[in-house]
């Protein structure tokens, strides 16, 4: 291995260090409560050794979008090889929303930080675009998965109801969790019985 490759494996390790400091961090304090200074703690580092891999808090939390973009792509590939019926689809999807949740929670936490008025002004237009070309694309995956036996429309429909029901239910049991609920400790079991409600639903429509 050369000197300049070793430099750069080095580089990305570090990086990637970074980057595991971050969604410690995001986890714990939010999106306002992360800063570059508690990231580099983190890792034992000083701010600016910090800013020689990334230019701001903005950056890291871009790269962690990507990253989460990334990881729902193979994901739902991976699910577009198998062969199911509707009713089975669906259950392998919630069950690959939770192990995205169980793997990679600060991901349902970028996705609420996207939602924030004004987050991305700091952002350039090409970045912004592919975010939303790349996740557009994501969302097309889900949708052709659900569309397999129903139309189109069905399976867009679909689509946002299923993702919108897992991150609502996530927030609102960070919300009961905020808050002292004794509910917070039942997160999955809930999100089950909310699932098998809203699959009755979704299935009743796909057949239509």
């Amino acid at each position: 291995m050369g000197v300049a490759e070793r430099r750069e494996r080095e580089r990305q390790a570090r990086k990637e260090t970074l980057l595991q400091a971050a969604r410690a961090v995001l986890l714990e304090k939010g999106v306002r409560g992360t800063t570059t200074k508690e990231i580099a703690e983190r890792c034992e580092l000083s701010e600016a050794t910090l800013f020689f891999y990334f230019k701001n808090k903005d950056e890291i939390l871009l790269s962690l979008i990507f990253e989460s973009i990334d990881f729902w792509a193979k994901g739902l590939d991976a699910l577009s090889e198998q062969s199911h019926s509707r009713e089975q689809m669906l259950d392998e999807i919630w069950r690959f929303h939770e192990r995205v949740y169980r793997e990679h929670p600060d991901y349902y936490v970028i996705s609420t930080y996207l939602a924030q008025p004004h987050v991305l002004e700091n952002v350039s237009k090409d970045v912004k675009e592919e975010i939303a070309r790349l996740s557009g694309q994501n969302f097309q995956r889900l949708s052709k998965l659900l569309a397999r036996d129903a139309d189109a429309a069905s399976g867009r429909v679909m689509a946002d109801a299923i993702w919108a029901a897992f991150l609502g239910l996530t927030i609102m049991n960070a919300a009961r969790k905020n808050l002292g609920h004794t509910e917070a400790s039942q997160g999955r079991p809930s999100r089950a019985k909310v699932f098998e409600t809203l699959k009755a639903g979704l299935l009743r429509r796909g057949s239509r």
